[in-house]
């Protein structure tokens, strides 16, 4: 059974940080491109950042670019997202999800999610 859990989520002031992590479960790690998308409330899903964890070359949205960093861990099998200079507009729930290659409508399997809300 494929399982994505997130951590780390919270409530930041603007300029703040938080890391997210996706520990993974079910499945080969290494086989697959995982990534996180968001969605806040009344809005599209947007995929956020995205890792190819066999060679680890990654993606990211113009919104997060030099903002935030993916990696993962493959020892793990966890991805993570480090999130700097948090904005308000960064307000959303935060999943994880497999293949994150797709559009954000067309993934696998995704968490629960992980809320973050960044103050002004």
């Amino acid at each position: 059974e494929v399982q994505l859990v997130e951590s780390g989520g919270g409530l930041v002031q603007a300029g703040g940080s938080l890391r997210l992590s996706c520990a993974a479960s079910g499945f080969t790690f290494d086989d697959y491109a995982i990534g996180w998308f968001r969605q806040a409330p009344g809005k599209e899903r947007e995929g956020v950042s995205c890792i190819n964890s066999n060679d680890g070359s990654p993606y990211y949205a113009d919104s997060v670019k030099g903002r935030f960093t993916i990696s993962s861990d493959n020892a793990k099998n966890t991805v993570y997202l480090q999130m700097n200079s948090l904005k308000p507009e960064d307000t959303a729930v935060y999943y994880c999800a497999v293949d994150c290659r797709a559009g954000p409508y067309d993934y696998d399997y995704w968490g629960q999610g992980t809320q973050v809300t960044v103050s002004s």
